[in-house]
This record gives C-alpha cells, structure tokens and sequence, in this order.
C-alpha cells in the first residue's frame, strides 16, 4: 500500500491560509520569514522522496502560478515530480506535469494508495486534507507550528477526526518553529 504524507504550516492559533502570501489574507506570507535553508532543505528532499504530489485544485493552481517559473533545487524537484490533482471542476490536460482527478475524493485516493509505488506528498489542499483525515487516508501528518498567532484566517481543523493522532516525532528548527509529525 502507498503511504500518504500530508504537511501543513500552521501558526499557534491554528491557521494554515497563506503561509506563502499568495494574497490570500491581509498578513499573508507569515510563515516566510522562518523559512531558512534547513526548511528549504527539509522541503526539497521530501519531493524527491516521494513518487506523487497530490493536491487540490485551489493549491494547484496557487503553487502552478507561484513556482512553475521558478528555478533553484526546490522548484526543479517541483517541476519534475508528476502532481495528480483532485477536481470536480477541472477536466483535460493540465500543464506542469500534472493530472486530474475526477470522481469523490476518498474513493479516488484509497483506489490510488492501494496500487503500487512510492510514497505521495501532500500539502495544503485543506479541504482536500480534511476529507483524506475523515477517512483515515492519511498515513503521516506534518504539522510545522509557527510561533505567532494570526487571528483570522483558515483553520485547519474545522471538524473532529474519527481517532486520536499519534505522536511519532518533534523537530524543532533554529526559527522556533516546530515540527510535529504524527500518525493515524
């Protein structure tokens, strides 16, 4: 079975939108000034550690705007990775090397993590996340906890998971931001 790694960054008060000040909220991009060469590192190797990027439409179209010109290790990785996005509303081909996916989301992603393959990451796509949790489809959840408090904005749990997480591991970083990885 294919192991699916979902990521989030996520300020103390529990908010996920615009980590990367894409002009989501007014204090977009709150999470840029922790993002050193080690959470640079940490990223890229997690794409080329993994077979699949799996995202929803909304970040999908969010990150294809925001790297596919970019250049550097981070976006070569991006780049080269095949990202499969899951839509009800978008059909054909999708530039940037990536692929709908039609039909409900759990049933699709369960079908895709029952093939064989690598590992798929995840990040953003909250709403996409929330459905994969309520199905337990999530096999690792990376949650980067920045430290400061927003007080708007989206958050990332807006309904009870169906069980409890399990802490597999912390990873504090020289920013103050702390990784917490955990299983379902």
């Amino acid at each position: 079975m294919r192991k699916l790694i979902a990521g989030a960054f996520v300020t103390l008060d529990g908010v996920v939108e615009d980590p990367g000040g894409f002009g989501e909220l007014e204090r977009g991009g709150w999470a840029l000034p922790y993002f050193d060469e080690t959470a640079r590192g940490r990223a890229t190797d997690g794409l080329r550690a993994s077979e699949t990027f799996l995202l929803g439409r909304r970040t999908f179209e969010i990150i294809e705007k925001a790297w596919s010109g970019n250049t550097g290790p981070y976006a070569e990785a991006m780049h080269a990775i095949p990202k499969l996005v899951v839509s009800s509303t978008l059909s054909g081909p999708l530039p940037w090397n990536a692929t709908v996916l039609a039909g409900d989301a759990a049933e699709t992603v369960a079908g895709l993590k029952q093939g064989g393959g690598g590992p798929f990451i995840m990040y953003g796509s909250f709403t996409l996340l929330g459905t994969l949790l309520q199905h337990d489809l999530v096999d690792e959840l990376n949650l980067t906890v920045h430290p400061l408090v927003l007080g708007e904005g989206r958050r990332l749990f807006d309904r009870a998971l169906p069980r409890p997480l399990h802490l597999v591991s912390t990873t504090p970083s020289e920013t103050g931001v702390v990784t917490l990885t955990y299983a379902q």
